[in-house]
């Protein structure tokens, strides 16, 4: 249902030069999001990019990026699987997109400075709450103790969301550099 208001919110508000930079935008994440890092529990961390989709984007065309990359990984790489690609598109994608989209919309008239900051924080608390939702339905599904789950993706994703943060805040300079306010 998410993913049908988006599509039709995306059409509504995305002029047709934007939608190629949704393209580069799945591309970029795509690669991104290939270096997984083990996690305890049998699941792994990677790069999301749903908070910089999105502040690039805007909130809606961001999840249907973050929809397509995690779609593409389980149908044609079988990375994530098929059985879970929902709750990833969840996690990773509508979670992350909604928080970073909704922190860096609060200082969107502020200084540049603070537009990077918001945006770096953003991104690594989208990293963090995406870890978190994993380890409950990890727990939820009986496949894990809670507490042991969540440390290990609380603490693989604290450095996997640093450099996300990096990432992100670098991105939107470039941006606001070459973007007139």
């Amino acid at each position: 249902m998410t993913i049908a208001v988006a599509v039709s919110r995306t059409n509504e508000s995305l002029g047709e030069k934007q939608f190629p930079l949704m393209g580069i935008m799945v591309a970029f994440i795509f690669a991104a999001q290939m270096l997984n890092f083990p996690v305890a529990g049998g699941t792994s961390g990677h790069l999301l990019g749903g908070a910089l989709a999105a502040i690039v984007l805007g909130p809606w065309a961001g999840m249907l990026v973050m929809t397509a990359v995690i779609a593409v990984q389980a149908l044609l790489f079988q990375d994530g699987g098929l059985l879970v690609m929902g709750t990833n598109i969840l996690n990773m994608g509508l979670i992350t997109a909604m928080i970073g989209y909704g922190l860096y919309r609060i200082v969107s008239t502020s200084s540049r400075r603070t537009k990077l900051a918001v945006a770096g924080f953003a991104a690594w608390l989208s990293v963090m709450a995406g870890a978190l939702a994993t380890g409950i339905q990890l727990w939820m599904s009986g496949t894990s103790n809670l507490q042991a789950v969540v440390i290990a993706m609380l603490g693989v994703h604290t450095l996997i969301g640093i450099g996300e943060a990096l990432i992100t805040v670098a991105a939107q300079a470039f941006i606001l550099r070459t973007r007139p306010d």
